[in-house]
């Protein structure tokens, strides 16, 4: 189906002349394509500040090298906002080993190298160029990550935030709608010189007169800078301060001046939630790029729902925490049916919605009371080291929401792609969920993320232990064999994270041999900025209890470690080899070569997970 152009915001000139606008009120810039879908954060910026009656345009991807893409629609009245788009622009630009990526999926043609490295840093300094001292507000997962001084593992230093960087006016954390909704506002009400203090979700600069009365002092950047301990405190002490109920604004000083971190934004309720997601996307990549070769991306999201936000896990190399919180906010199961009616009713669908998920899969309808009113433990977690039994999970209203679905008019499949924590489907009150999932919503195979096999990387990784993924794989042995219908796993699987160093990855290795596993998908460790594991990997301390990590520093042991996860690839034989040699464990190498070289060189596979 082509969409029509006038569905979409404005992206030029003529498509303001259209609308007969002289000039917008606030223009978006994005490092991704411009993909209308709620995935899309610049998308659900746009259409929210749409529905609020504010005329927003849209620029996609612009050529950083000059002003000329910057200025196609003027200067705005109110506020450019920018994004690096859905994920930080050096993970975007850049594999784990810090290679140039040539592919990217969120890139017209799957073309890489169209948005800059430190995107928001290069964007700003280009609307700055062009539109003077217009305001700038920056704002996606990029702007959480780096809001305060970060370890960057991409020049292997700390930077200062970077907001101080890119000199913009104000910087949203988080998810960003009310923040955002918030400073529209404030300067269509007072203009430029608006107060944009004490907005919750929003990091500003400030003098040493200007911090809050309660702000709490962290450790300067110069001194995180020099001294690994002091980073650990200073990342402690923000790590403690994310709840929005009792949260204290932070102050930073970064060179006589203060980055002040104001307290996190309450997270959206359901019925905020259902609004953002009806709002009138066009659900398609801008007709644009048809000529380009189209946008690869949309492609996975386009028949998808998402069906909630947030992420009580807290695993310790994941950015959620940091970003969308940990509070699970669900959707109504009557928006997600009318979403799925709009879906249906799309001359282009073929009977299947592709997901209906979230950041995990069976978090849908999670609920706490604690959430209830906005907040979280602050001494223990939601799911480790057990499932807390305050943490209520309605799977039995997850299944009537895709039944419903499954019985509206040309709906053959509803699947969920989205991965689901292993650790939850383990108990016997969720054993019919688990059953009807599997028999009639996973194509196949079941997404799952047991990350590693050595129960002390999987502490230092906030995961379950070993014997609880051990117990799920004999669970679902059991479905299978009572079933018509065998299901799989695409089980994910982390190497050389902190904590895990040769002999660990060898633990790894044989247990995945003596479950005749050959794991498919295999990360690269990589370490994101303001998350646990990455303060780790500057440190060697664990930031919450203080204890030494190992951290594997050399690209050759990060490389062996990798190769001992997939010895059945092409070339990996004599890097596991090396591995064995190095371990003084050569005798091991009939372990996972048992046919010999033919079974290495063609790569035959065990049992996929």
């Amino acid at each position: 189906m082509q969409p029509d152009p006038t569905t979409f915001l404005p992206i030029s000139a003529n498509d303001l002349e259209r609308r007969s606008w002289a000039e917008l009120d606030v223009l978006l810039i994005t490092g991704d394509a411009y993909v209308d879908h709620p995935s899309y954060g610049a998308a659900v910026i746009g259409r929210l500040l749409e529905s609020r009656g504010y005329r927003v345009g849209l620029i996609a991807q612009p050529d950083w090298r000059s002003l000329a893409d910057f200025t196609v629609l003027g200067r705005p009245r109110l506020f450019v906002g920018i994004t690096s788009g859905n994920v930080d622009s050096m993970v975007a630009n850049h594999t784990a080993a810090g290679k140039p990526r040539r592919r990217d999926s969120a890139s017209p043609g799957n073309r890489g190298g169209l948005r800059p490295d430190r995107a928001l840093i290069v964007y700003a300094n280009r609307v700055r160029e062009a539109f003077g001292m217009v305001p700038i507000v920056l704002g996606g997962l990029e702007a959480s990550l780096r809001r305060l001084a970060h370890y960057d593992a991409w020049s292997d230093r700390v930077r200062r935030s970077v907001l101080l960087d890119a000199k913009a006016d104000i910087l949203v954390y988080g998810m960003g709608e009310k923040a955002v909704l918030e400073i529209a506002a404030r300067l269509k009400r007072d203009g430029e010189k608006a107060d944009l203090d004490g907005i919750r979700g929003t990091a500003v600069v400030r003098g040493a007169g200007e911090l809050p009365a309660d702000a709490l002092l962290l450790p300067a950047f110069e001194e995180v800078r020099d001294d690994p301990g002091r980073f650990s405190e200073a990342f402690r002490l923000t790590y403690a301060q994310m709840n929005p109920v009792t949260a204290r604004p932070l102050a930073q000083p970064h060179a006589g001046r203060f980055l002040v971190q104001q307290r996190a934004s309450f997270p959206l309720s359901p019925a905020e939630l259902d609004e953002l997601h009806e709002l009138p996307y066009a659900r398609e990549a801008h007709p644009v790029y048809a000529e380009q070769g189209g946008v690869r991306a949309v492609e996975t999201v386009r028949f998808s729902m998402i069906s909630h936000r947030g992420c009580c896990g807290e695993c310790s190399f994941c950015s959620l925490f940091m970003h969308q919180g940990r509070v699970v906010t669900s959707r109504s199961p009557d928006s997600l049916v009318r979403e799925a009616e709009l879906l249906t009713a799309r001359p282009d669908f073929r009977g299947t919605i592709t997901d209906i998920g979230g950041p995990t899969a069976n978090l849908f309808l999670a609920a706490c009371s604690r959430w209830e009113r906005g907040g979280f433990c602050a001494d223990r977690g939601c799911l480790t080291p057990e499932v807390c039994p305050q943490l209520r999970l309605d799977c039995n209203a997850s299944l009537e929401v895709y039944r419903r679905i499954n019985r509206l008019p040309g709906v053959r499949h509803v699947f969920i792609a989205s991965g689901f924590r292993h650790d939850l489907l383990i108990r016997e009150e969720v054993r019919t969920y688990l059953e009807e999932v599997l028999s009639r919503h996973i194509s196949g195979r079941m997404k799952v993320a047991p990350e590693h096999a050595d129960d002390a990387v999987l502490a230092v990784m906030n995961k379950p232990p070993l014997e609880v993924y051990e117990r799920f794989l004999d669970l679902l042995a059991a479905v299978n064999r009572r079933s018509r219908q065998r299901r799989y796993l695409v089980s994910y699987y982390i190497s050389a994270h902190p904590g895990s160093g040769l002999k660990e990855a060898l633990n790894l290795a044989l247990w995945l041999n003596r479950r005749r596993l050959r794991p498919e998908q295999v990360q690269d460790y990589m370490p994101l900025p303001m998350t646990v594991s990455g303060c780790i990997t500057h440190t060697g301390v664990h930031p919450l209890s203080g204890e030494e990590v190992y951290v594997a520093r050399s690209a050759r042991e990060r490389k062996l470690q990798r190769a001992l996860l997939q010895p059945q690839l092409p070339g990996n034989r004599p890097l596991v080899a090396e591995a064995l040699r190095v371990l003084g464990a050569s005798g091991l190498v009939k372990e996972f070569y048992p046919r010999g070289d033919a079974g290495a060189v063609r790569g035959r596979p065990r049992r996929r997970t």
